[in-house]
């Protein structure tokens, strides 16, 4: 039960993949990608929220830069590849294009209304940025790099937020660490949880860190918090 939808928004036209549940009505979840695009991975997790429950939707962030990006997390010209689009996205535009993203999920067949922003490295940091600026239901962001570069940002932070952070990130210093869980202290709506041991990207399947422990864990905290708030 999965597809592809156009997402037509104030910056323009782009696409975006989607998994539907079985038995709707259902909230939404907007996908955010990594440095690799709608890759295999993104698919696979939005496939997994649609066995949840929920509407997974998932759009082409790079489509400004490159439509259709699909990229191996196995691949070194594949991460040079992801890595020249990650450093020249334009984040600014890209949080348009993300509350776009969740008014057309909202507004899907089927759907309740309600929508999450769930990201991953960039689109952790898009998920942050995006809940700062812009009223949703719910935001989960997965080791968000540059997070900590965004923080005056916290006091716009209005839906609840729920972050996961390896502690041995090595995209995420551990002084950063700190300053993130230390602006997000005063928020009583911001959840960080810390996994020790854990580099970047210990969730993704089939990463080289993916720890199925860790993993499970902050999926399962992803689940609840999904649940909690969107029903």
């Amino acid at each position: 039960m999965k597809d592809g939808i156009t997402i037509r928004g104030r910056g323009g036209t782009f696409g975006a993949y989607i998994a539907r549940p079985k038995t709707p009505p259902a909230p939404a979840v907007v996908v955010l990608q990594e440095l690799f695009g709608v890759n295999a991975d993104i698919r696979k997790t939005c496939d997994e929220l649609a066995e949840q429950g929920f509407i997974a939707v998932a759009p082409d962030l790079f489509w400004r830069q490159e439509p259709g990006v699909d990229l191996s997390v196995t691949s070194e010209p594949d991460w040079q590849h992801g890595l020249r689009l990650y450093q020249a996205y334009d984040r600014g535009a890209g949080v348009g294009d993300v509350k776009d993203t969740v008014d057309v999920a909202a507004k899907l067949a089927g759907c309740t209304g309600k929508v999450a922003v769930l990201g991953y490295c960039l689109g952790a940091l898009m998920t942050f940025l995006t809940a700062a600026r812009h009223n949703i239901d719910a935001a989960i962001a997965y080791h968000g790099s540059d997070t900590e570069k965004y923080l005056d940002e916290v006091k716009g932070l209005s839906a609840p937020l729920l972050m996961h952070v390896g502690e041995e990130d090595e995209f995420i210093s551990k002084p950063a660490q700190s300053e993130i869980k230390a602006a997000l202290a005063s928020k009583p709506n911001a959840t960080v949880h810390s996994y020790p041991g854990q580099r970047h990207a210990f969730a993704r399947h089939n990463g080289a860190h993916y720890d199925a422990v860790a993993a499970a864990l902050a999926n399962g905290r992803t689940s609840e918090f999904l649940n909690q708030q969107l029903r």
